[in-house]
């Protein structure tokens, strides 16, 4: 949930992110590190941003300095020990510039016990009464609270009091300083067995008093004896171990619903308190023992609240493993020898080593050595890729069977990894129109429900003609009912289950709106260069004429287009160095803008253009003979030459291989030709199959739209199998294209796949915009909504899958925590639901059933994989 936003502020301030890449202000308490950034518009040049720096860096206690000239803000981290924000200010004055405003800081809290909405609303409640509070997030999903804060007004720990005066213990708090202290993390701490945590041991002797007391109560009557009396009222020996029980196992329970009465939150807690204290006055007000229902109440409940605590921490896990995957060290090159040192340590342009077996601990690119590197934890590809020397590596991934030296390219907070964890963790706090709705039906469901349970209590005995001990239970079991927590918890569980499985296999979704969105989509749009083709022309056909070979033609046309700084060009070259082709001596190079180029090899005048430049050249296209080993090579053999190789170039081979969207080049001299190389931009070998499989899943309309001309976006539709296609677009007239989608779409939406760069525009417009190959780019992760962190077309129809089911699974939660609350609660009044059902029925079962149907996501794979 989000708390209001003290002073007209933008909740999502404290997570926002600016030029510089690092967060505005932030702060930890324990260790005293904090940061605040400060707007300073005159700190506009190198020669400004020096003179701040060093003003600022005399005070005591400063840890790190970081002018932003092109957004004229300063970042400062320092020891609020030692230096307050206010000195800092007063340090950038007396250099000579004004400071404008200054950001609050923010800190990141743990609170592991706050696992459902009624616990975030009693933190909220606590925050809210901090001054100096600017804006606050609770993340129950992953037991967290963000809060931003003037530090001028309130410090770290006033923020840590306040939470642990709700009632839930902080165990960590990082701010942009890093851990505030030294104890044990919280994510450490949740790794904890809970079934031995100090809140089970408790509970479970609380059930071995109620046990012993049943025992007394229905199968040892004779031994029941009298031991006590309180009020006139006897107490026997069942009642005194059932009170037993309520005191051991209602303990927490009564504390909590104490900080929520002082929080005047109507919770769980609170509800669950007034109904166990209710049991017992309810005992001495009518003479008739309900020690047994306190019992039971105080029981059952604590091992629903395990069971919460233990289904909750199952979706936490998920991120928790995100965490896992970069290593806490990693060996860096010093001078002759390596040290071992904290990832945090390790800068920028360091050389880390990495042997076999091992995490890479940093995005980087490869120095020496090479390797394959399973990149799976990042990309999600399910097959190691191949490492040499200048290629990029990411943060996590693990490097198989070869020694590397890596260059660090981003520091540990900026790494690819990192970013992942980051936007993951805040897609969690951007609610999907279900959560919406969910936060709005439960702020009224539980008033009508208590409301209901005080009508049901004063109006059975009369309608129904039960005792006010029945009735008093009867009110009871529905107070246990009132809590919506399973409802309430429903939605959240199921996107972060859904969005963390996605990035485990390469998909990172940046919020719960986007994957609700995905799923709902009917028309899906491609870009076609780097979307549905690879991106990068190569030499397709190569067909030898007049006697010449598919070896020779190749080294003829290398030496005219090695010098050559054409895409086409580059391509041919490429292709004859994976054949192996030697070169040959050029001379006279002269590039032909528009037509080809020509060249001198080994003495020889040689020409490669398009097939115009030969025609201008006086060739006969319509009548050249084909290398072949007797057989024949093409269906157009003419008759009017006395062999059988014969083909038609003009008419027949070169439109042949256009249609298929391939750029034709001849080579030849200025005599004869020597062949044809076909060169195109090719298909994903993945294309076809991820479209058919996007129809399959109920995608109604599939659409490519592309800058490139008519016949090549033809060719690539009708060999992917688009519905349609659209070519010779600009980014406007793409931008244009997604709009008119969106407007004849089934209220479904648009998908929108490019390469999150040249696409920027349309992903933007779209319903939903999906980057491709996005790991170790920031535009791409900036730019889309979702990311394909992998170059791989296949992960597109999973995602689709993924969207769909977790938009099924979030509706099965809703109705099926709601309906069955519902349904107890109207035979509550009737006497078919005693109050053990409503604990664990209404409350453990639901939880756990929708948090068990949520992590069914986790289940889902990428097809093939």
């Amino acid at each position: 949930m989000t708390g209001s936003a003290r002073g007209g502020r933008d909740a999502g301030r404290p997570n926002s992110q600016d030029e510089g890449g690092g967060r505005e202000g932030g702060a930890s308490a324990g260790s005293d590190g904090a940061a605040a950034t400060f707007d300073v518009p005159d700190m506009d040049c190198p020669s400004c941003a020096g003179k701040v720096k060093r003003s600022v860096s005399k005070l005591d206690g400063i840890e790190d300095v970081d002018p932003r000239i092109a957004s004229g803000r300063l970042t400062v981290t320092y020891d609020a020990g030692a230096t307050t924000a206010d000195d800092i200010e007063d340090r950038i004055e007396k250099a000579g510039y004004r400071v404008e405003g200054r950001s609050e800081a923010t800190v990141s809290l743990s609170v592991p016990g706050m696992d459902c909405a009624s616990c975030a609303g009693k933190v909220e409640s606590a925050l809210d009464r901090v001054e100096g509070v600017e804006t606050h997030e609770t993340r129950p999903t992953t037991g967290s609270v963000s809060v931003a804060y003037d530090e001028r007004a309130v410090s770290p720990d006033d923020l840590v009091s306040a939470v642990e005066g709700a009632g839930y213990e902080v165990t960590d708090a990082k701010g942009q300083g890093g851990d505030t202290d030294g104890s044990v993390s919280g994510d450490e701490r949740g790794r904890d067995s809970i079934w031995t945590s100090s809140r089970a041991v408790k509970t479970w002797i609380s059930g071995v008093f109620l046990t012993i007391g049943l025992a007394f109560e229905f199968f040892l009557p004779g031994s029941n004896a009298q031991v006590a009396s309180a009020l006139g009222t006897e107490l026997l020996l069942a009642d005194v171990l059932f009170l037993l029980a309520v005191a051991t196992g209602g303990q927490a329970i009564l504390r909590n619903g104490y900080y929520s009465a002082r929080n005047l939150n109507l919770d769980i807690d609170f509800l669950m308190s007034v109904a166990i204290v209710g049991a017992l006055l309810a005992s001495l007000a009518f003479g008739e023992a309900l020690y047994f229902e306190a019992a039971t109440l105080a029981f059952l409940f604590s091992v629903a609240e395990l069971l919460e605590r233990y289904s909750m921490d199952r979706a936490r896990n998920s991120l928790r493993e995100l965490m896992d995957l970069s290593p806490d060290e990693a060996t860096v090159k010093r001078g002759d020898g390596t040290e071992t040192v904290p990832v945090e340590a390790v800068e920028p342009g360091d050389v880390v080593v990495v042997r076999p077996g091992e995490k890479i601990p940093m995005d980087g690119t490869v120095e020496t050595g090479g390797s394959a590197v399973n990149q799976a934890p990042i990309t999600g590809e399910s097959v190691p890729v191949d490492k040499t020397v200048g290629d990029d590596v990411y943060a996590g991934s693990i490097n198989e069977d070869g020694y590397l030296e890596i260059r660090v390219t981003a520091a540990a907070s900026d790494n690819t990894l990192s970013r992942i964890v980051e936007m993951v963790e805040d897609a969690q706090s951007k609610k999907t129109e279900r959560e919406q709705f969910v936060e709005r039906f439960s702020a009224y469901y539980t008033p009508v429900v208590v409301a209901f349970a005080v009508v049901v209590t004063l109006g059975t005995p009369f309608v129904f003609g039960v005792g006010w001990p029945t009735a008093v239970v009867y009110g009871l079991t529905l107070l246990v009912l009132a809590c919506p927590c399973a409802f309430v918890i429903s939605t959240p569980v199921s996107v972060v289950s859904g969005i963390t499985s996605a990035a485990k296999n390469g998909v990172l979704i940046k919020g719960g709106s986007h994957l609700e969105a995905m799923g709902a989509v009917d028309v899906v749009a491609f870009d076609k260069t780097g979307t549905l083709t690879s991106g990068e022309l190569t030499v397709t056909d190569v067909v030898p004429l007049n006697g010449n070979s598919e070896a020779e033609v190749l080294r003829c046309a290398r030496g005219l287009e090695e010098r050559s700084e054409h895409p086409v060009g580059e391509a041919i070259v490429a292709a004859a160095n994976s054949a192996g082709v030697d070169g040959r001596t050029v001379d006279d190079f002269e590039s032909l803008t528009g037509k080809g180029v020509r060249a001198t090899l080994d003495g020889t005048p040689h020409i490669a253009g398009k097939p115009g430049l030969f025609e201008e050249l006086g060739f006969d296209l319509e009548h050249v003979h084909a290398t072949t080993d007797g057989g024949v090579v093409t269906q157009t053999a003419q008759e009017i030459c006395e062999r059988n190789d014969c083909v038609d170039l003009l008419h027949g081979t070169v439109p042949e291989l256009q249609s298929e969207g391939k750029t034709v080049v001849l080579v030849g001299t200025a005599d004869e030709l020597e062949g044809v190389i076909a060169v195109a931009d090719e298909v994903r070998p993945e294309a076809e199959r991820a479209v058919a499989r996007l129809k399959e899943l109920g995608v109604s309309r599939t659409v490519m739209l592309t800058g490139d001309n008519e016949r090549t976006a033809r060719a690539i539709a009708e060999r992917v199998g688009v519905d349609e296609y659209r070519a010779e677009l600009l980014p406007e007239e793409k931008v244009d294209s997604v709009r008119e989608l969106i407007d004849t779409s089934e209220d479904g939406g648009v998908a929108m796949i490019g390469d999150g760069i040249n696409d920027a525009p349309a992903l933007a417009t779209a319903t939903v915009g999906i980057a491709m190959g996005a790991a170790g780019t920031d535009t791409a992760l900036e730019t889309a909504d979702i990311a394909l962190m992998a170059d791989d077309l296949a992960k597109l129809p999973y995602l689709y899958e993924l969207a769909n089911d977790a938009n099924g699974v979030i509706r099965q939660n809703i109705w099926a925590s709601l309906g069955i609350k519902a349904l107890l609660a109207v035979a509550v009044p009737f006497g078919y639901v005693p109050i053990w059902l409503a604990v664990l029925a209404g409350d453990a079962g639901m939880t756990v059933g929708v948090t068990s149907n949520a992590m069914r996501l986790a289940r889902l794979r990428p097809e093939g994989e």
